[in-house]
């Protein structure tokens, strides 16, 4: 399955979600659902009792739910039951919760929204944008974010031509560029600013993001002419264009006396009205 993981918000409540490119359509995290609806104090054991009792009844939804693995409270990915929107309006209806309704058409928004950015992309960039905004980004940290995901999925798509899997192995060459330019691994980098679950990329500054795109177009540019054969290659090849990003990082932190990797993140700026630039 082909997922893009995503974080959707309804009434302030997150809800885990992947979407599934070869059936497009989202799966979302049943617990989360639920605990949304009911307010439960133990939604795991909610869920538990009200699985088991369909189940009985001979309920064909909950018998074909599968499970993902999702990022959980404890920052590890653990198995958790998903459903998709069409298994969800008949969950629902077995939840008594006054935001049933409001759920129903948050969910039906949310899978229309998407079907409409896979036939029209610029409308995905529009709402991301809008998203950025209303969370209090500058206009010109937001071109940049834009251009940074525009980068990294033309690596991605190279990465996938010369035969890396996506999940670990892209994990691992995310690393090997980051390690290079920044001297912080991923996680290293996260705890440096503060973070857990947050997006790295959505915490860096300006800078950041454009020393960040320089590794990963440098990465692609190498890679498209050395065409790397075997994921030692890659990984080889994403030091390379890291490295060339790491250097113009030292030179900048020489020229101007200050550190470009900061321990400030997005909270920091925004919390102060301030707007990452």
């Amino acid at each position: 399955m082909n997922k893009e993981t995503a974080i959707k918000i309804f009434e302030q409540k997150k809800i885990r979600s992947h979407w599934d490119d070869e059936q497009e359509k989202w799966y979302f995290s049943v617990v989360d659902v639920i605990q949304v609806l009911t307010e439960s104090v133990d939604v795991a054991a909610y869920w538990r009792k009200l699985k088991q009792r369909l189940k009985q009844e001979g309920n064909e939804t909950v018998t074909n739910l599968h499970g993902l693995k999702m990022l959980a409270a404890d920052s590890k990915m653990r198995l958790t039951d998903v459903a998709d929107t069409e298994q969800l309006f008949r969950l629902i209806q077995s939840v008594p919760s006054p935001k049933a309704e409001p759920f129903k058409m948050w969910l039906a928004k949310v899978a229309r929204e998407r079907i409409d950015e896979i036939e029209d992309p610029e409308i995905g960039i529009e709402r991301l944008m809008e998203t950025y905004l209303k969370k209090g980004y500058s206009k010109e940290w937001i071109n940049q974010r834009l251009k940074s995901i525009e980068v990294r999925k033309e690596l991605t798509d190279e990465w996938e031509k010369r035969g890396v899997s996506k999940g670990q192995e892209f994990a691992i060459l995310t690393d090997e560029i980051t390690k290079a330019w920044s001297s912080f691994s991923v996680q290293q980098y996260k705890k440096h600013k503060g973070l857990k679950k947050e997006n790295l990329r959505d915490n860096m500054s300006n800078l950041e993001l454009v020393l960040n795109m320089l590794a990963e177009a440098t990465t692609t540019e190498i890679s498209k002419e050395k065409k790397p054969k075997t994921f030692i290659e890659n990984k080889i090849i994403a030091n390379q264009g890291g490295t060339i990003a790491g250097n113009t990082r030292k030179e900048i932190e020489e020229k101007t006396g200050k550190k470009v990797v900061t321990k400030l993140n997005a909270s920091n700026y925004l919390n102060d009205k301030k707007k990452l630039k």
